[in-house]
């Protein structure tokens, strides 16, 4: 049994959402809206619960990325393939404001609870679906992950350096940005779509559509001429000598980006390498090559504590390039709460990524952490007379 949780906090209070999805892209999505103040009720068929739970490393025996994905949220486990759980689904739908799914097209109307069903329930309910092609399409019903959304996404056909094989993103693009962001934009834009109209719809996600944004430079400069940008090639991602990753005398590296004239003069004039000015544009790829390994050999001559404190000095441009271990002991995302501890009753003191938005007014923040499977059910189904 558990007591009957309410967020108290954040600009999505009063807002009820049921959390039908699994993995990464819709748990991350409901977390965030969950962390805003939004009560939503992850529920998971407790034959077939939400795959991450079993997905390595763990914490006494609780996945570290279900504790990641699912703070704020209540557990509810429902059977919602038979007559009777889904006769409790129903009800909870006419208490609802928002369902998140992330099955394949047509699963949920099969067993008698997608979107039609939902709104003959409830007229003013928002039904989300996150899949990775969308709705309709040929490639709707195909089964994806992260990196087949990028790869027809374009996104990892620029991903990486000249001459080489598309490089693998560290962190999850399509999953995150894709579903995870888009999946809170539609249903926040819905939702306020909802109060001007007063009823609800479907909001069809597609984690290829959602990534494509991020092309947004990219390819003003492929439609603005009659040129194909390769990897490597444009400003932003390797184009330019003054924007770009250096390696420092300690094996750590340094991220320059100096962009604009005015920094790259700064630069050169600080550094006593006046004659580099005019080279903030290369004329050839040779030119270029040369170009950065002179600026390579430069940051060589320093270990990166030295050059980062000469950028904070001189805000110039020179930033660490942080790993993992680093990022709870910058003062900055510190002073940010962007690392967050919670204290769970199995896993104990777990540490995540914090809530990213700030408000003045009604501040966002974790309530509890990571559910135990079912740890709401009963008082859920007392509040539904069930």
């Amino acid at each position: 049994m558990s007591e009957h949780r309410t967020p108290t906090t954040g600009p999505l209070v009063g807002l009820r959402i049921l959390d039908l999805t699994r993995l990464l892209p819709g748990p991350l999505g409901t977390m965030l809206m969950a962390d805003m103040g939004a009560e939503v009720i992850k529920i998971e068929d407790p034959e077939n619960p939400d795959y991450v739970r079993a997905f390595p490393p763990y914490v006494n025996g609780e996945s570290a990325n279900y504790l990641a994905f699912n703070r704020s949220k209540k557990s509810m486990a429902l059977d919602y393939k038979t007559d009777e759980g889904r006769a409790v689904f129903m009800k909870l739908v006419a208490t609802a404001d928002v369902v998140v799914e992330q099955f394949r097209p047509g699963f949920l109307d099969k067993i008698g609870i997608g979107y039609a069903a939902a709104r003959a329930t409830n007229p003013r309910i928002i039904y989300v679906s996150i899949t990775g092609y969308g709705q309709t399409g040929p490639y709707a019903y195909l089964a994806g992950h992260d990196l087949n959304y990028t790869a027809y996404a374009g996104v990892l056909g620029l991903t990486g350096q000249p001459d080489a094989a598309p490089t693998v993103a560290g962190v999850q693009l399509a999953d995150i940005a894709g579903g995870s962001y888009m999946g809170v934009i539609a249903t926040l834009a819905a939702v306020h779509a909802r109060s001007q109209t007063g009823v609800g719809q479907h909001v069809d996600v597609s984690m290829t559509d959602g990534v494509m944004p991020l092309l947004s430079v990219s390819y003003a400069t492929f439609a603005a001429q009659d040129h194909t940008p390769q990897r490597g090639e444009l400003p932003l991602s390797g184009g330019v000598a003054n924007y770009g990753v250096y390696q420092c005398q300690d094996q750590k590296y340094v991220a320059l980006g100096t962009l604009e004239p005015k920094f790259w003069a700064k630069f050169c004039k600080l550094i006593e390498k006046p004659e580099w000015m005019p080279f903030i544009v290369a004329r050839s790829a040779d030119e270029l090559a040369g170009f950065k390994t002179q600026i390579g050999a430069l940051f060589m001559t320093k270990p990166q504590r030295d050059w980062v404190d000469f950028g904070l000095k001189n805000d110039i441009l020179v930033s660490p390039v942080l790993d993992l271990p680093d990022l709870q002991n910058d003062p900055h995302l510190q002073a940010r709460q962007m690392v967050c501890e919670q204290d769970h009753p199995r896993a104990g003191k777990f540490r995540s990524i914090g809530v990213p938005l700030k408000f003045s007014e009604t501040p966002a923040a974790p309530a509890w952490p990571a559910p135990a499977m079912g740890q709401d059910t009963e008082a859920i189904l007392r509040e539904l007379g069930s």
